[in-house]
């Protein structure tokens, strides 16, 4: 059987480590830009004037009107309440710090492998493929970072897993 610490090990040994600290950098982006343009507007995908710092909600346009599929009526619901823009956009700042520095990888890789999916659940189905899209591809690669402990390559995942809070409490890594 194999484990993650045979996959980090074999990961590490093959020079393959270098493909698992850029995917984790790239996925890290796509969090942070997530969060930059939508917190401040900057033009790719919220106007200035739609920017959460100017009043806007990030989960209003997106899930009132790009919402499709079986559970349509749930995300328009919570499309614009404040818990949510909350929650949406602390977990897109949580997430691409974690892993740009490679700190609480499994926590970041978890929440952010369900936020996709989560993302994805609201697109059903998918507009190119009955089922595929970027959304699960994106989670798929956070479960193989988390599994591969790519915060341990290059970041700081081997500087924060012996901090006392995370060796207390494992789920932290």
């Amino acid at each position: 059987m194999t484990t993650s610490r045979s996959i980090s090990r074999a990961a590490a040994g093959n020079g393959d480590s270098g493909y698992v600290v850029t995917a984790g950098a790239v996925i890290s982006w796509i969090f942070l830009w997530a969060f930059l343009d939508k917190a401040f507007g900057l033009g790719h995908e919220t106007e200035a004037k739609n920017a959460w710092i100017n009043g806007g909600s990030p989960t209003k346009g997106f899930l009132t009107f790009g919402a499709a599929g079986p559970f349509m009526g749930i995300y328009q619901d919570i499309a614009g309440a404040t818990w949510a823009d909350w929650l949406f956009m602390a977990g897109l700042a949580g997430i691409g710090v974690a892993l740009l520095l490679g700190i609480g990888m499994r926590l970041a890789a978890t929440t952010g492998a369900l936020l996709m999916v989560l993302m994805w659940t609201a697109v059903l189905p998918p507009e190119n493929n009955l089922f595929m899209d970027d959304h699960l591809i994106y989670a798929a690669v956070l479960a193989g970072l988390a599994l591969v402990g790519a915060g341990n390559t290059l970041g700081l995942g081997g500087v924060w897993a012996n901090l006392p809070v995370v060796r207390k409490y494992g789920w932290l890594k």
